[in-house]
């Protein structure tokens, strides 16, 4: 069994971040219920660089195990940021994930509001398990462009165990696994308001919004997530 405790979450500004190759990935309930049956995915995010508390339920349940306080930063308080950061520095940024339409959508967005950013892209077939072959093209792809930050956004956990397992072959800056945030960004999905978001109810308003894809996550998954924390709380604590 693993343990919310063991994992190693961020807990600095943004603009602490060390520039250069690093893994970023992020850490909700869902996330750790995957990392309960997933070995390669829990292994991604143990060894992650940066891995961001993308979660109040972890925020407050890492709190109550440990007494650490975190702040809870979405995927897409990280992706404002870069865009920011690379706008002063007129960077460059890849995004791999989504399909043409999305990334599209993306592209025409940066281009008005980040106008010194370099963007490229690349879709990949939709599929559980990349080829070789499709690997390399993508890759290839994007070592090419050589970006400063490299979005990926394929959905956990296959984004996070594809950094992790190509993160040598990379030559990127920045790798951020910011799922959702591609059709947040490009408007396919809207985020929920501002104020929600303050209410750390941005999850009911997910539910809300798209009941027959989020029921389980959020009714069945965080129903998991209490159980496993309240187990970790008082049960006999093993190791990873």
């Amino acid at each position: 069994m693993v343990h919310l405790s063991k994992f190693k979450l961020y807990n600095q500004p943004l603009t602490s971040l060390v520039f250069g190759k690093t893994l970023i990935t992020t850490l909700n309930a869902h996330c750790y219920n995957i990392t309960k049956t997933d070995v390669l995915y829990k292994e991604a995010l143990l060894h992650s660089d940066v891995l961001i508390p993308d979660g109040i339920s972890v925020v407050w349940a890492m709190h109550w195990l440990t007494g650490q306080k975190v702040s809870k930063i979405a995927g897409a308080d990280l992706f404002f940021y870069e865009m920011e950061r690379l706008q002063t520095i007129a960077g460059k940024c890849f995004f791999l994930g989504s399909t043409e339409s999305t990334l599209a959508k993306i592209k025409k967005r940066t281009a008005q509001e980040y106008p010194d950013i370099l963007v490229q892209s690349y879709s990949p077939p939709y599929k559980p398990v990349f080829t070789t072959e499709e690997n390399t093209v993508m890759i290839e792809a994007i070592n090419a462009f050589h970006p400063d930050v490299l979005f990926i956004g394929m959905t956990a956990p296959k984004q996070e165990k594809w950094a992790y397992t190509h993160f040598e072959q990379l030559e990127a800056g920045h790798i951020c696994c910011i799922g959702a945030v591609f059709d947040f960004y490009a408007g396919t999905i809207n985020r929920a308001p501002r104020w929600i978001i303050n209410l750390s109810l941005e999850w009911l308003y997910r539910l809300i919004k798209e009941p027959r894809r989020m029921w389980r996550r959020y009714l069945i998954g965080n129903t998991k997530f209490i159980w496993s924390i309240l187990k970790e709380k008082y049960g006999n604590n093993s190791k990873i």
